[in-house]
């Protein structure tokens, strides 16, 4: 788990968004809308990278497709001290 995490929040395109959007998260479960609004991002950007974080198994959603709140999973969460390394690193 900690070699995705560092390849999808420090070795890939958009790295920096992710990290942005898991700061985000850590402080409340917010929706792909929410996350847009609060972080000023596109709409669109942001579900992708969310569907990159939910497709390495970073993050999870609960509800349905639009009003889906997302959150860390628990896996993410065994490894947040990794998490807040990167994010330290990045900053």
């Amino acid at each position: 788990m900690e070699a995705v995490l560092w390849y999808v929040l420090t070795g890939t395109r958009g790295g920096a968004n992710r990290i942005r959007i898991l700061r985000a998260l850590d402080e409340r479960p917010r929706n792909a809308n929410q996350l847009a609004d609060d972080l000023d991002l596109d709409y669109k950007t942001v579900r992708h990278h969310l569907d990159v974080l939910e497709e390495n198994g970073i993050l999870e959603d609960s509800g349905d497709d639009y009003g889906a709140v997302y959150l860390p999973t628990d896996r993410t969460r065994k490894h947040w001290e990794t998490v807040e390394t990167i994010m330290e690193a990045e900053k």
